[in-house]
This record gives structure tokens, sequence and C-alpha cells, in this order.
């Protein structure tokens, strides 16, 4: 029986997910952290196979895996890459390699290195103290985006627009209640005129020790202030040609980084100039499982294992014949508690919607964020991208929050949430 070590945390994939479609591969041994985002979870990964705990540090749980003799590592995380690439390492098994994960995890090092490589030539500049301030704003200028040197979900992301606003940020985010360990200060893309789409998308890619395949390239709806993304769909609107010079930057990207191994998904801005890099991660995105088996039957999940098995590189898939979409009602960035949902039955009654997700139980209390946090999970299909529109448009306009924010109970529709929009980063 094959046995898969799953480097477990907060990520593209949740454990259902990954005990659906790894379980009919081999059984399973979670990797984590009791202390972190995956120990509410710990008695339901305990019935999916075996945990084991990092808190008291790796050498523990390398010891056991080579005891239990484990067969492959995969990780749907960014804070796990490190952890997944130590455990291959010592196991002599397929992941990226450590110098691959030190760049795919540190924005900063990736804008270097794909600098060093000619493949974009985004300015940018780190901020690890308050005194590093000035110095990045001579480098990069301002509008600039500022961003943890590690993170995902958009946390702690903000445009800066003034100089002096942007240095009491940094210095909050940096000695905060809640610090970040450094930040980076990158130049602004401003994306071409894209409406009603996003100014960007992201390629989704398979790379083994043969090459790269490009599996698809994901259309994105607008994002919201200051860098929220509320959803995706295949196929993407742009042209053959366009789509053709995006995976080819996605392409060089990747050997850049001494990616040689894996599934990536790597964000593209779309600019008046041509394709530039967002960022490059060296795992697949969020919800991409979701559209992959709905459009091909392609389970994403079961990939990552095979290749870390050996396999070979995928056929890609044909262009879809209709447009599979998701979209995610954004949350208030203000604080505040959701008290109801109203209108789910009237969405799920809306042609072409195949599902609805709720993230949030009523009385949930949530605290004010700038980060991609979104209230629920909205699939459906619809037979082109006009139609795609319009059904979306119906749902958001039926789907309503009763929230409080500290004045009393008050109405909001997912389409006034999801109204004010910004460039994508």
């Amino acid at each position: 029986m094959t046995t898969f070590a799953v480097a477990y945390d907060r990520g593209a994939v949740n454990a259902a997910e990954v005990a659906l479609s790894l379980g009919a591969l081999g059984d399973l041994v979670f990797v984590g952290h009791e202390a972190g985002p995956a120990g509410p979870l710990v008695p339901l990964l305990r019935e999916l196979g075996e945990v084991l705990f990092l808190d008291d540090g790796l050498e523990p749980v390398l010891t056991r895996l080579a005891a239990i003799g484990i067969d492959a590592v995969v990780t749907f995380s960014d804070t796990m890459m490190p952890v997944a690439a130590r455990i291959a390492d010592r196991l002599g098994l397929r992941f990226h390699s450590a110098p691959a994960v030190a760049l795919l995890t540190d924005k900063l090092r990736q804008r270097d290195e794909l600098r060093a490589h000619g493949v974009d030539e985004v300015r940018a500049h780190p901020v690890r103290h308050a005194g590093d301030w000035p110095g990045a704003v001579a480098a990069v200028g301002v509008p600039a985006v500022l961003k943890p040197l590690r993170g995902q979900g958009s946390r702690d992301t903000h445009l800066v627009t003034d100089a002096e606003a942007g240095a009491r940020l940094s210095a909050d985010l940096l000695a905060g209640p809640d610090p970040v360990a450094g930040l980076v200060l990158e130049e602004f893309l401003a994306g071409r005129p894209s409406e009603p789409f996003g100014d960007y998308v992201s390629v989704e890619s398979v790379t083994t020790p043969r090459g790269v395949r490009h599996l698809a390239v994901t259309g994105k709806f607008p994002t919201l202030p200051p860098f929220r993304e509320v959803g995706q769909f295949w196929p993407s609107p742009l042209s053959p040609a366009e789509e053709r010079e995006v995976e080819e930057l996605t392409g060089r990207a990747l050997n850049a980084l001494g990616v040689r191994f894996g599934v990536s998904h790597t964000e593209v801005k779309l600019t008046a100039a041509g394709p530039r890099i967002i960022e490059v991660n060296g795992r697949m995105g969020g919800h991409i499982n979701d559209l992959a088996r709905r459009a091909h039957g392609l389970d994403m999940v079961q990939l990552t294992a095979r290749l870390a098995l050996g396999a070979e590189l995928p056929e890609r898939p044909p262009r879809p014949e209709q447009v599979y979409f998701q979209y995610n009602t954004p949350a208030p960035v203000g604080a505040f508690t959701l008290l109801e949902t109203l209108g789910v039955d009237d969405v799920r009654r809306v042609p072409g919607v195949t599902g609805y997700r709720p993230y949030f139980e009523p009385g949930t209390a949530l605290p004010a964020s700038v980060m991609t946090r979104p209230l629920d999970l909205i699939s459906g299909v619809a037979a082109d991208h006009d139609e795609m529109l319009a059904r979306l448009a119906r749902v958001l306009d039926r789907l309503t929050f009763a929230i409080d924010t500290g004045g009393g109970r008050e109405l909001v529709t997912a389409a006034e949430l999801g109204r004010a929009r910004t460039p994508a980063r």
C-alpha cells in the first residue's frame, strides 16, 4: 500500500478534499502544528490517518516517517512547503528543492531571481524595520504595493499612494499587535482596461524534469480594495495568442526559479505593455481542484500525488466548451458579526448554479481585515462569458447578509459587498 505524507495547514485544499482524493490511492500521514490552524482539525485528521506534530521539532517526525516507510510527500500550503522539502530531502522523495522553495516562498528573493534572469523587472525593496522605509521608497517609488515577505490570501497587502502614510502603515504592520516578520515594497503594476473581467489571470502548470505543461489559464473577476480576490473561471477571456504569451512568460519564470517538479500556480498581471509576473506559487491555486473536476473530470489533488510518485507530464485538457465559474462574496473590511444569510434557496434555483457553500455560521464575529476573506463559495456553469456574468448578477442580487457592525442589525446584498473595485496587484 502506498503511503503519503501530507504536510498540512490552511491552504488551497481542505482535509476533506485530501481524504477524498488521496485516500483512494493509499494511506495518509498528516504532518502539522497542533498549535496552528490545523489544530482544531486534529480529531478529523485522526479519522483520516495518522497525525504527527511539529511542535517538538521536525527530527522526531522525520524519524517516525522513515519508520513508516513514506512513498511520497505532498502539500497544498505555502507555509508547509519548507517542511515538505525537508521531508523529501531526508527520505529521498520528489518535491521542490530547498533552494526552489526559498524562492517560491520569499517574495523579495523571488523578485530578485526573476530580475537576474531577465524574466521580469518589477522593482522591489525589503522593509524589515521602520528605518528601511526611506530607502524602499527611493528604490521603488509610489504608487507601490506593500505586503509581507511571506504570506498568502492578500494578508496585510496594501496599495501605497502616499509615502508618509506608507511609513506609518509599515511601522504599524511591523510593530503592531499581530506583527509581520518583514515586508516588501513592490512597484505597482497598472493593469490594462479589462472590465467586466479582472486585469490579471493565473496559469496552472505541471513541471517534471522533462519539462513544463500548462494545464489552463484561469480568468479572474475584478478585485476589491485593497487587493481582495473574489472569484475565477475557466476558460479565460483571453485570445489564444494572449494565452500563449502569458504561458511563455510563466514558463520562463518557473525555469528561473529552479522549479523542476510539481504543480504550480502563477499569477500574471495584464498591462498595456504586456503580461507581467505578480507572483509564482509552488502549489495548486485555491479552488482550482473544483474547476478542474467540473470542467474536465480532472482531480488535481490526485495529479499532485501521482507526480510525487514519479508520473510523467499529463496531456493538456482541451479548452472547456462551457464556462465554469466560482465566486466568493467578500466580507466587509471592518469588524462585524454575521447574523444571518438570506436568499440561499433562491440562489440555488438560479439556472446554472451548481453549488452554494457558506463559510461562517450565524453569530460568527470577524475582526477588521484587508485580506481576502470570503463569506461563501458560489459555483456555477454557463454557455459563455456573457451568460456567466448575467447569471452571477442574478445570484448576487438575491443573496443578502444580515450583519452587525456595532449599531444593530443591517442588511447588505452580495451585490453591494462586491460593488467597489480596484485594479489587481
